[in-house]
């Protein structure tokens, strides 16, 4: 991150549930700068999904403060917040009630905003994710292959014109080719539109290859971040173990492909 101050951050932040019993976030601090793109990884019961609710105020912190755009969030209407937050959902979290058209003017609806104004967003955003106008605006969700949800639910998330967009778990339910190419397409979506993005993944490769920088969290805590060469200083055992599943994995592909014999 430069020095300039974080667009988003948390400082000392901690969430239990339970009755405090289960400590879920763990005294985290993490800065975001405008314009990054952090992956936060981590296994099941990490807190990472815990922290991204934190950010946008579906839950409250019990200790510690969240600042967008140096304003603490506690401070700011929730509702309020999360329509200046875009959030995409593992499974897209589309409204199965409604048209794709629908469900990405919910927002700019709630707003306010006037029909032919969000009839000319709605387009826009479906050329943005490359989806088809004519073959996708009137259709419904279930009539969607799971990556075209998944774009509809990145374009729903920018149909406020966020700063911010939060991504839980966003492609991890597609498949490998799927998963890549939408990977692959948010990522310069991110650049073209100057966005600032927090993911959440469990998979380390794919942090690796979309973000600037990756947080690796362990039972509620922060144990490292910083860009991959950072990262591979770390002497955090996770962390190494986490760095080296990658590796591991080219290596024992490399063992069972047969090499491609070159055409010279």
């Amino acid at each position: 991150m430069n020095g300039d101050r974080p667009l988003i951050a948390f400082a000392h932040v901690s969430k239990s549930f339970d009755e405090g019993r289960v400590k879920a976030v763990d005294d985290v601090s993490l800065g975001v700068a405008e314009g990054e793109f952090v992956a936060i990884v981590g296994g099941s019961g990490s807190g990472k999904t815990t922290l991204l609710r934190l950010a946008n105020r579906l839950i409250d912190p019990d200790g510690g403060t969240i600042t967008v755009a140096g304003d603490d969030i506690g401070a700011i209407d929730p509702i309020g917040l999360r329509r200046r937050i875009g959030y995409v959902f593992q499974s897209g979290g589309l409204f199965p009630h409604m048209s794709i058209a629908g469900n990405i003017g919910i927002t700019p609806r709630l707003l306010g905003t006037a029909k032919r104004d969000i009839a000319a967003r709605v387009d826009d955003l479906l050329d943005l994710v490359q989806l088809d106008r004519a073959q996708h605006r009137d259709r419904y969700p279930h009539e969607l292959s799971g990556g075209q949800r998944q774009r509809v639910g990145v374009a729903r998330a920018l149909a406020a014109q966020p700063r911010i967009v939060l991504m839980d778990e966003p492609f991890g339910a597609l498949d490998p080719l799927t998963r890549d190419a939408l990977g692959d397409d948010y990522r310069a979506l991110h650049d073209r539109l100057g966005l600032t993005t927090i993911m959440i993944t469990h998979d380390m490769t794919e942090a690796l290859l979309l973000a600037d920088r990756v947080a690796v969290m362990r039972a509620g805590r922060l144990l490292a971040q910083g860009t991959p060469q950072e990262l591979s200083r770390s002497e955090d055992p996770y962390v190494g173990e986490l760095l080296g599943t990658p590796r591991r994995q080219a290596e024992r592909l490399q063992a069972v492909l047969p090499q491609r014999r070159s055409n010279s």
